[in-house]
Order: C-alpha cells, then structure tokens, then sequence
C-alpha cells in the first residue's frame, strides 16, 4: 500500500503565490468558526477509472479538512468499495444527501444517486459515463449557486459520459455553457510553467481557421485579466507560440505567423502589455525559453499540452480561467490501466485541489480591497 504523504510546503506553497501554506496558519486562524471555511467540491468522475483513488489518497491525510470543507461529489457506496479495495483505512468520510448538511470537520460524500453501480475498474462503459455526469452535474448546480467556493473535476471519458445533457468535448465547454460564458481558456498551470491554447478540443484540422486576430487577442486578454486576478501577477510577461514549423520561417512555411499571429502580439505591445512572439514551438521549450515568461499561449491543444506534461506530469494543473466561479483538475485522464491498481499518483489531485482554494482564497481578497 502506498504509504500517505504529508503536507508540506515544498508539496503546496510555492505553486500558486497565495496559497494557503499549512505550516504558515497560525492557531487564530485554526479555531475560526469552521463555517468560514471555504467548501471546495470534488466531482468523482468516471468511477471506472482512476478519480475515486486519487480522490481517496488525496484526502487521506486528516489535516485537509482543517483548511476547508471537501465535499466529494459522487457515492458513498463507490467509495466504499475502493476504500475497501485498496486497503485505504486511513481514509474517512460522511455520507449526506445535500451541501446544506456538510460537516466542516470532516470529508464529506454528498450522495448524487442511491443506485446499487457496479463498479468494474478499468473498464470503459456506459455505467461509467453515466455516473460521473450526475456528480458533475450536482456538483456544477451548487457551484453556480455559490454553494461551494470551487469545483475539482476528477477525469471524465470524453466519450461514454455523451448524453442528451452532456454533448460538449470535455468539461471547460460544459463548464463554459452552465456559466453563459462567450468564452474560457484551457490554462494548464504548475509551479514553474503555464499554458493557455488557442484552440482546445478540435481537431488538428480546423486548427487554422482558429487562428485569427480576433481570437488570439481575446485569448490573451483573458490571460492577462487570470494572471491578475486569480495569480497576483500585475505585469505579466507572456510568450506567444507560432503555428507552424519555426513559426513560418518568414512565411516559406506557412503565412498564419507572419501575417496574422505576429501583427496581433504588436498591437498589444502598443497598448502596454509584455507579449513576445511567436516563437517556434519545438525550441522554445527545448532551450528552456518559458522560463522567462509568467506564461505561454500555445495555438493549439497538443502544442502546448505535450510539453506541459512532459515537464510537470503529476504536479500540473488544468484550470479554467474567464469564469465567473473557479475549476481546476489534474492534469491526467481516467488511466483506465492503472485504476484499481493502488498505483494511481495523487500529486496532481491534491495540487488541483489547492489549486482551487488559493484562487477562490485570492478572487475573496480581490474583491474585498
């Protein structure tokens, strides 16, 4: 059995600038009413892959609830069975039937449905969809009621949780349409590195026609306003990938860099912002380019996911900035392979969970100054 990790601030404090540092809180903000706590809620996802153990693992750790409310958006009975599978002993929870009825001492499952499931781990099916849409949607309903200060999405099946309710390509369009917002952005982000896309989940195809001067400013206009308000960065420098290879090479490989991309980044440096670019995708992260740069805005899904995972896999964070209510995730799938294995790694779980705190924690002070 793996064996619980503490909480420290090499784990959580230098992620994200107003994070919630445990060994920082003093024994004042300790015995506070425990209905001041923030409530962060964690959608179960789909219950056959691995959201239910990251879930488990990440929450194990009794301390958590000392610093805020998790309310576990899914079944106490699928809980249950992997509490009981993976040997998780140390992992405790109480079942209610509404966020009304949450115990600020202690995790708590809110129960989304009373069907018997079976739970088959690391299988892809129907039941799987099915289940983990009723939690999303629950959980989406309170989030937009301020029941809760924020939402962790635990990874879904893009394709069984299809629906008559649920016909989006992930949770940000979903997220986006309950939210009436025009717009969001895919912004995956970890202590040393943060990246936007232009376009998110489309296919590789219809990536060009995406590329607009329109698009491209409204993107990192929304980037700016996060970084801003949901990171406290107020002069934030960013970097602007190119479409093609080498970013056109002056337009031998392609126009879209020097005609559309690169005019756009000089009408924001006009207007005051630190935007540099567009930059070939493959050596700006090769020679460590990012690293000068509060963040990147990628042009398409796959530019600027792959090198996200491949330098930060299992302490990167998905979150959706330009809503009006905050949600994170882990930056991982429902690793059907792994699930119900005990080798599922919760780091990006946990960091997503605090991830959502310290913004929600530095939205409330914003908005009181």
């Amino acid at each position: 059995m793996q064996a619980s990790v503490g909480i420290d601030n090499s784990t959580i404090g230098p992620i994200y600038p107003a994070i919630t540092v445990m060994n920082d809180i003093n024994m004042e903000k300790e015995t506070k009413n425990q209905n001041q706590k923030s409530i962060i809620g964690i959608s179960i996802g789909d219950i056959n892959g691995v959201g239910p153990e990251v879930i488990i693992k990440a929450l194990s750790n009794n301390k958590m609830s000392r610093y805020f409310t998790p309310v576990i958006y899914g079944s106490a009975k699928v809980l249950s069975f992997y509490r009981k599978s993976l040997n998780q002993n140390n992992f405790n929870f109480t079942p209610i039937s509404d966020i009304s009825e949450a115990y600020h001492k202690k995790v708590n499952v809110l129960n989304c449905w009373e069907d018997q499931v079976d739970v088959t781990p690391g299988v892809s099916n129907e039941i799987g969809g099915k289940y983990a849409f009723l939690a999303l949607e629950r959980a989406t309903e309170d989030l937009k009621a301020g029941k809760i200060q924020a939402l962790v999405t635990a990874p879904i099946n893009k394709l069984n949780i299809q629906n008559d309710q649920f016909k989006f390509p992930g949770h940000t369009e979903y997220l986006a349409e309950k939210a009436e917002a025009k717009d969001s952005l895919m912004f995956m982000v970890s202590e040393n590195l943060r990246v936007g896309v232009l376009s998110g989940h489309i296919p590789l195809k219809d990536v060009p026609a995406q590329v607009t001067a329109e698009n491209i400013e409204k993107k990192l206009k929304m980037m700016i306003t996060s970084l801003k308000k949901d990171f406290g960065i107020h002069k934030p420098k960013i970097a602007v990938l190119g479409l093609n290879p080498h970013a056109g090479e002056d337009g031998l490989l392609g126009t879209e860099d020097k005609e559309i991309i690169a005019p756009t980044i000089e009408k924001m440096k006009e207007k005051g912002q630190i935007i540099m670019g567009p930059y070939p995708a493959d050596g700006f992260f090769g020679n460590g380019e990012f690293s000068k740069f509060d963040a990147v805005l990628a042009m398409y899904h796959d530019q600027g996911l792959i090198p996200f995972k491949s330098l930060t896999f299992a302490s990167g964070v998905n979150f959706t900035a330009g809503l009006p209510f905050v949600r994170t995730s882990p930056d991982h799938g429902t690793a059907y392979s792994l699930a119900g294995t005990d080798e599922a790694d919760e780091s990006s779980m946990r960091t997503a969970i605090f991830a959502a705190l310290d913004i929600s924690n530095y939205r409330l002070e914003n908005e009181a100054s």
